[in-house]
C-alpha cells in the first residue's frame, strides 16, 4: 500500500534476505518502468534469491546486487523516490548517512523493526544488545535530522516512515 500511495519510479532496498520485502515492493509499483534495486551482503543466498525472482511474478523488475551497500550504493547513481532499510540493525545509522543524499527531495525512507520487540523502550538496559543500541542511535538520529519528517508507527516490530523535505 504505501509503496501504491509513494508511486516510486526508483526503489532501493538494503538488506533482500528471503526476497520476500523485495516483492512486496515490486507488487506496489505501479509505473511499467518503475524499478528496485535490492543489496544483499550475504552471497551464500544469491542463487536461492535469483532462483526465486527468476520464478516471480515481479521479478523482472527487481535487480539484485550482492556486496556490501556502502560500495553499491554509490555506483547505482541517480536518486531513489524510496529506499527500504531491513539489513543489520548495528548499521542503521550508517545505512541512514550512505542513502539520505540519494533520495530526491519528497522521497521516502522506510526503516523496518525500530521498535525491535520492544526493547527500544529498556531504559534500564538489561535488554541491550548491539543490535537494540544500533536501533535507539537510529531512532535518536532521525528524529533529530531536519532534512526529514519521521514518524514510527507501532505495526509488529516497528515501521519509520522518513520524508525528505524539499
Amino acid at each position: 500500500m504505501l509503496v501504491r500511495m509513494i508511486r516510486p519510479k526508483r526503489v532501493l532496498e538494503l538488506g533482500t534476505y528471503s526476497g520476500y520485502s523485495a516483492q512486496c515492493l515490486a507488487e506496489g509499483l505501479l509505473d511499467d518502468d518503475a524499478i528496485i534495486h535490492s543489496i544483499e551482503i550475504e552471497d551464500e543466498l544469491e542463487d536461492f534469491l535469483r532462483r526465486h525472482f527468476a520464478e516471480s511474478p515481479v521479478g523482472n523488475r527487481i535487480t539484485l546486487h550482492i556486496g556490501d551497500c556502502n560500495e553499491i550504493v554509490p555506483q547505482l547513481g541517480g536518486e531513489f523516490d524510496l529506499v527500504f532499510i531491513d539489513a543489520n540493525k548495528r548499521q542503521y545509522v550508517d545505512y541512514f548517512n550512505l542513502v539520505i543524499d540519494h533520495v530526491k527531495p519528497g522521497g521516502f525512507i522506510i526503516a523496518d523493526n525500530t521498535l525491535w520487540d520492544g526493547k527500544v523502550t529498556d531504559l534500564h538496559g538489561k535488554k541491550m544488545d548491539d543490535q537494540t543500541q544500533g536501533i535507539l542511535d537510529f531512532n535518536d538520529l532521525v528524529a533529530r535530522d531536519p532534512r526529514v519528517e519521521t514518524v514510527i508507527l507501532p505495526l509488529r516490530d516497528g515501521l519509520t516512515i522518513l520524508y525528505k523535505k524539499a
